[in-house]
């Protein structure tokens, strides 16, 4: 990664501060003995005896599974004692069985859990994560990452407060949700990539009027639609107004802006511009769909390059969601990704921390970059080489240096990814108007703030 890239993911991330990120959804639990951090830290982990390290996570797609088997094939290489038992799961299954898993006699070692209230948050109000401020005392990640990425992997031990309190896990990579382009059919259409957010729709209504679909899109999981509705919002409210709605500073879902970008999701739908079976599309089938040519965009996070240039090579483009006038400050969601957490019940916590530390560490950020993924920090060695990373790393510049990010609207309350995703979905279906969609979820969100 370019030493820009770096310094631009100081001054933008660090200063959203308790910027709550990841981007799918989960729920509540109930409370809990908040777990302590050990009081003593052992790193001689070659000394530790033969142990197996039972690790769960969602790196499934192509570069994200290469990536990690091969850093923990190091890992292993590095520690001959140590046997990591793997277990990789899509997202929405993982969640279906961490949370059984994680309130069980045997859990796992290791798991890929998600920021916010939702998951750290009723994890660590259940005392099913194992605070992690000791092992940082030892492997110094508050040091290696930026005060941002930290707070947003953060919370209080009641899961009330985000941002503070001890740290939960360690992320591996960046994240962006911007929009994929297929160049060859930009060309073949007579289409500029565009600049500005008038040019982007003017795009679509291009090709949807010259026989293309504009636009993959799969909603089955209901998330998606959260980061659809996300980027049009953040074009329309700004990203001052976004935060301080997502943090309960001031501001309402059915203020005028967020009415707009909900009328403007659905008439994207009506115009065609999306699939007619959307809400019947898995998630992980859009990219899939995209690649063979359904689609000359398609909104998503950088999750998907990897997978996308395997399929595509120079024919897939990526780009920030573009701004109302050209040249003008570029605004989206992101921040950084799952982050890996040691299970309260851990056998072998003190091996469980120097995993997450090998992982996180800046050579395996090298890794992450050989397999066309975006480190959360400067590889050791590395620069991107292919165009679709050279493009992605430059937006995570771009966006960094212009403090752009806006948090994950499924982490405003323990229930926004059902709410939200839910009255969004109806939308898309034709089965909720703007209004209504978003006075469901400033209900919800007036709920939470009064328990809060």
């Amino acid at each position: 990664m370019p030493k820009l890239v770096r310094r631009g993911l100081v001054l933008g991330v660090a200063a959203l501060g308790a910027l709550a990120t990841a981007c799918a959804p989960g729920s509540g639990n109930g409370a809990g003995p908040a777990a302590k951090a050990p009081t003593a830290v052992n790193t001689d982990i070659a000394k530790a005896g033969n142990v197996t390290l039972t690790v769960w996570d969602q790196e499934v797609r192509g570069g994200q599974q290469e990536q990690l088997d091969k850093l923990n094939a190091d890992f292993q290489a590095k520690y001959p004692n140590v046997k990591i038992k793997r277990v990789s799961r899509s997202y929405p299954d993982l969640q279906k069985t961490l949370r059984l898993a994680l309130s069980g006699d045997a859990p796992p070692d290791v798991v890929e859990t998600n920021q916010g209230y939702a998951i750290m948050g009723a994890f660590a109000k259940a005392g099913m994560l194992l605070p992690l401020d000791s092992y940082d005392a030892v492997y110094g990640w508050r040091k290696r990452f930026p005060k941002g990425l930290i707070e947003t992997n953060s919370v209080t031990s009641d899961g009330r407060t985000l941002g503070s309190g001890s740290l939960y896990g360690v992320s591996l990579h960046g994240e962006i949700v911007g929009v994929f382009v297929n160049k060859d059919k930009l060309t073949k259409l007579g289409i500029q990539q565009p600049k500005t957010w008038a040019e982007f729709e003017s795009a679509l209504s291009t090709a949807k009027g010259k026989g293309e679909l504009p636009m993959a899109f799969g909603n089955l999981d209901k998330f998606p639609g959260i980061h659809d509705f996300g980027v049009i919002q953040d074009q329309l409210a700004g990203k001052e107004a976004v935060r301080n709605l997502f943090f309960g500073r001031g501001g309402s879902w059915t203020d005028p802006a967020n009415i707009q970008a909900a009328q403007k999701l659905a008439d994207w739908v009506k115009q065609g511009y999306v699939p007619k079976n959307a809400n019947a599309t898995k998630y992980d089938d859009s990219p899939v769909n995209f690649a063979k040519g359904q689609g000359v965009f398609l909104i998503g996070g950088t999750w998907f390059a990897a997978d996308l240039e395997k399929a595509m090579g120079g024919k897939v483009g990526f780009m920030l969601p573009p701004p109302a006038q050209a040249g003008a400050s570029p605004v989206t969601m992101g921040g950084e990704s799952l982050p890996f957490s040691i299970t309260s019940k851990s056998k072998h916590p003190d091996v469980a921390a120097a995993y997450i530390d090998f992982i996180t560490s800046p050579q395996s950020m090298d890794v992450a970059a050989e397999h066309g993924l975006l480190p959360a920090l400067k590889p050791a060695s590395k620069q991107p080489s292919s165009p679709l990373q050279k493009d992605i790393f430059a937006a995570w510049d771009a966006i960094s240096r212009s403090d752009g990010l806006t948090p994950y609207l499924d982490n405003a309350t323990p229930t926004f990814p059902d709410t939200l995703g839910g009255e969004l979905q109806k939308l898309i279906g034709g089965r909720a108007t703007p209004q209504e969609a978003m006075g469901t979820a400033q209900k919800d969100y007036a709920d939470f703030l009064k328990k809060k």
